[in-house]
């Protein structure tokens, strides 16, 4: 009998190693096209990302309006095109024998639903049930608690029935809204010690490999 019978997933830095290798060399070419000469280093942009997150970064530090912020996620999109982030090791037996099992796995993230759906489908063969994206209206991002008590009223679940996994605030602060157990992905974010202290402080749980999530979902209770 599965532990949690949906797994909820974030996606970048959860199961796909996007930050380094997408996001933040996208965000340094976005921000020479509206921002030239600025510049951050990719700790301080994990920071922001962190906490208030990545919109928040652009309208309060950068004062994007609208029709930039509009213009930055459509060339987010192209450059995510042409880059495949790699998937962590061990993420594709998790979500594998999670769905073996007879469980659910369920995405709620700020990434694209397209980008979503290309990583699963390469890397692990399958689609997830449920994807909440960027693409949702606002409200129904995290972190908003309505992706999970959406999953639960589609599917009949009670909150303890979930776990979300994540490796930063948004779906912790989503998490704790919908009073959902969070698990802290470790594994995705080791270049910021102090956002790890904090994450293991909020959540209820904490894993520093994808080892340590498999165990812990799949043995006995």
């Amino acid at each position: 009998m599965l532990r949690y019978p949906c797994l909820v997933l974030d996606h970048d830095d959860t199961v796909v190693a996007s930050e380094s290798s997408v996001n933040y060399p996208c965000f340094l070419l976005m921000l020479d096209r509206f921002r030239p000469g600025e510049f951050m280093e990719l700790n301080e942009f994990t920071r922001w990302c962190f906490d208030p997150g990545f919109g928040n970064l652009l309208q309060q530090k950068y004062h994007f309006n609208e029709q930039e912020m509009v213009e930055e996620f459509q060339m987010w999109l192209d450059y995510s095109k042409e880059h495949l982030p790699p998937a962590f090791p061990g993420m594709k037996e998790i979500v594998l024998r999670q769905k073996a099992e007879g469980g659910l796995v369920c995405v709620v993230s700020h990434s694209s639903r397209a980008n979503i759906l290309r990583d699963y489908k390469t890397h692990f063969g399958i689609e997830p049930d449920l994807i909440f994206s960027w693409e949702d209206p606002e409200p129904q991002r995290k972190p908003a608690p309505y992706p999970l008590l959406h999953i639960m009223d589609r599917y009949q679940l009670k909150a303890n029935e979930l776990l979300m996994v994540d490796d930063l605030k948004p779906g912790c602060d989503m998490a704790k809204a919908a009073g959902v157990e969070i698990a802290y992905a470790g594994w995705g974010r080791r270049n910021v010690p102090e956002i790890t202290e904090k994450m293991k402080n909020w959540c209820d749980y904490a894993f520093d490999t994808t080892r340590e999530l498999e165990e812990f979902l799949f043995s006995e209770k």
